[in-house]
């Protein structure tokens, strides 16, 4: 976990970094993206080495789970990184990330359905088999459940915000639904842990419920925050149609305009 917490740290300066290149250079790259990056970090880093074991054990991992796959992932996708590297890389390594990020497999893989489908099925593996179990004696298998869980909700959120470059960006209606199904799917993995813990465990009744809380309330505040993101995206989309279409109106019917 401490590997993992220096790897963040070292990857937001590295952000940083090249954020700054940019702007020395007279390009414009607002600062709340940078906000939002060192906030993922820092959320990102105290989930992963804060001492939870003052908590109840499945309470404090559902909130290192609440920080590391969800909360984390949406301020990394905010800050853009794709973007910032595709502007600050030299030409080469640009041209190269240009073509990764706009092939088939890239393309299939921030779908916004199969990207909702990873990302709760990885969820409901952790919680309904044994493998919390298994990952709480096995550190290292422990590291891997947290880098699936921050590598597939940066997925999921990426897919549905489609902030970055794309070879196809998915419709509004297809992303929001992908959303709908993902919050649905979370908030009956929540409930189900209040009736019963993961296999293999025997978490107290008190534990449970108060980590299924954390779950289903900590999953529907960030839902809800993708789809008000989504939403501004969808309203500013539709106020540029229309500025199009009144512009195509006026080149067309310029006696109109003048009239009017």
């Amino acid at each position: 976990m401490t590997a993992l917490a220096l790897i963040v740290a070292v990857s937001c300066l590295g952000y940083g970094a090249a954020a700054r290149r940019l702007r020395r250079r007279g390009d414009r790259w607002p600062h709340r993206r940078d906000a939002a990056v060192g906030a993922g970090g820092a959320v990102l880093v105290t989930s992963l080495v804060a001492p939870w074991d003052a908590w109840p054990p499945l309470t404090g991992h559902m909130a290192t789970h609440l920080g590391v796959g969800m909360i984390a992932p949406l301020l990394f996708v905010l800050g853009r990184p794709v973007t910032l590297a595709l502007r600050a890389l030299p030409v080469g390594p640009r041209r190269a990330l240009l073509r990764c990020v706009r092939s088939r497999p890239a393309a299939l893989l921030v779908w916004p359905p199969l990207a909702a489908l990873v990302h709760g099925a990885g969820l409901w593996a952790v919680y309904r088999t044994p493998l919390m179990a298994a990952a709480h004696h096995r550190p290292w298998l422990e590291s891997l459940v947290s880098v699936h869980l921050l590598a597939s909700g940066a997925l999921f959120t990426f897919a549905v915000l489609a902030l970055d470059p794309l070879r196809h960006r998915a419709g509004v209606a297809l992303r929001g639904g992908s959303l709908l199904a993902a919050s649905a799917a979370h908030g009956v993995l929540a409930k189900s842990l209040y009736a019963a813990g993961p296999p293999g465990t025997s978490f107290a009744a008190g534990d449970l419920h108060l980590a299924s809380y954390v779950m289903y309330y900590g999953g529907d505040l960030v839902g809800l925050a993708l789809a008000v993101l989504l939403g501004r995206q969808w309203y500013a989309a539709g106020g540029r149609a229309l500025a199009r279409a009144r512009r195509a109106s006026s080149e067309t019917h310029p006696s109109r305009t003048a009239a009017a």
